[in-house]
């Protein structure tokens, strides 16, 4: 049996180089860069080349990049920060429906403290309407959140748009850029974004680091306290190893983004072509026009989305439910309720997220297993085939 890894937005392998600069990191740089010593200049040294490295990437000042334990981290930064820093202006947020839960969570929790929230809601395309958008601000509104593209549907958001409304309203625009990053355009100037999440983990780089943009002239207070750390927006210890290394994973995606954007999305399209064509009443859900070149959420009926992952698993398959899925359990996308999407059509939705390492023949072995598995599910089952 083969292993075919399809669980890209979920996280990504480690670049060979890029491992390769964190344990050279580990050995040779002890200092912390905080000390003003030789290894302390040393370690600051690596640290603020990384800075350069991750503001390249996005288009922004490296005085901007505040470096994170991961894209959860900088989501609550942002938006728990903003809210605690405008409490003179208002007290209410939009956001969307379909945000990671490192957002909507974030503001659930500051609904709870008394805050208005506002969550647009988007059309069975998964596109939120901008009008909306425009309707929902009010004097008190202090910030718009909303991701670049979404991280079960692939699903991409009108970023520059949104940026121009925010604009022409004074309020800062937080952006989850953490799906989108690596795959498609970045640049915070000309986007009109205000705060933008990464997460080194789905640009190759190692678990536990990350990066939150803050312009300058956004106000935002700190969620950590206790050092001087990142202009005193968060307190600790740089985690030095995993920054070098997000650092050069950011500049290695930078030189080869547009050739690997058109390879895969020829790849996913590939696939997407073929489980159409094998399995009878198919669904693609999201945008076939606005979505990420790495990801394919379809609906295949006639099958419990548990089932058809422990299939696939045994064929060596790794692929997800999306975000729905968690410590063993599977319940319905909130993702895909919210576009209106069905719980049947939903409760059999699976998430194929290729990567830079997928190949045309892992697609081919992929597509050479689902006759079998559908045959299954289709004769016994104990009533789960339905066909």
């Amino acid at each position: 049996m083969r292993y075919v890894y399809l669980d890209n937005n979920a996280t990504t392998a480690v670049h060979p180089l890029v491992l390769e600069r964190y344990f050279s990191c580990c050995r040779d740089l002890p200092g912390n860069p905080s000390s003003i010593h030789w290894a302390g200049r040393e370690s600051r040294g690596a640290l603020e080349t990384a800075r350069e490295q991750v503001a390249g990437f996005c288009g922004c000042d490296p005085s901007e990049v505040i470096f994170t334990s991961g894209g959860t981290e900088a989501d609550n930064l942002a938006v728990k920060g903003v809210a605690a820093a405008s409490l003179r202006r208002g007290r209410h947020i939009i956001t969307t429906a379909v945000e990671h839960p490192a957002v909507l969570g974030s503001c659930l929790f500051l609904e709870q403290q008394g805050y208005e929230i506002t969550r647009l809601t988007v059309d069975s395309l998964g596109q939120m309407n901008l009008a909306d958008l425009e309707s929902a601000i009010t004097p008190e509104t202090v910030l718009v959140s909303a991701m670049y593209a979404n991280n079960e549907t692939g699903v991409i958001f009108p970023v520059e748009a949104i940026g121009a409304i925010a604009a022409r309203h004074r309020i800062p625009f937080h952006c989850d850029g953490v799906q989108a990053a690596g795959w498609l355009p970045l640049d915070c100037r000309s986007m009109g974004i205000s705060l933008l999440a990464l997460s080194g983990h789905k640009l190759h780089a190692p678990k536990g680091v990350g990066a939150l943009i803050v312009r300058k002239g956004v106000r935002l207070h700190p969620l950590l306290h206790g050092g001087a750390q990142e202009r005193n927006r968060r307190a600790g210890t740089e985690n030095l190893p995993a920054i070098v290394a997000f650092g050069l994973a950011c500049r290695l995606i930078t030189a080869s983004r547009v050739e690997d954007s058109h390879r895969v999305r020829r790849l996913r399209d590939k696939l997407e072509e073929g489980l159409l064509l094998l399995w009878p009443g198919a669904v693609i859900n999201g945008h076939l026009l606005e979505r990420l070149p790495s990801t394919l959420n379809i609906s295949l009926p006639g099958a419990r989305v548990d089932t058809l992952l422990a299939s696939l698993d045994l064929q060596g398959v790794a692929a997800s439910s999306g975000a729905a899925c968690s410590s063993g359990t599977v319940r319905h996308s909130p993702v895909l309720a919210a576009m209106g999407i069905s719980p049947e059509t939903a409760g059999a939705s699976l998430r194929f997220s290729l990567g830079r390492d997928t190949t045309a023949e892992e697609i081919e072995y992929l597509l050479e297993i689902i006759p079998a598995i559908r045959e299954r599910l289709q004769i016994g089952g104990e009533g789960e085939g339905g066909w």
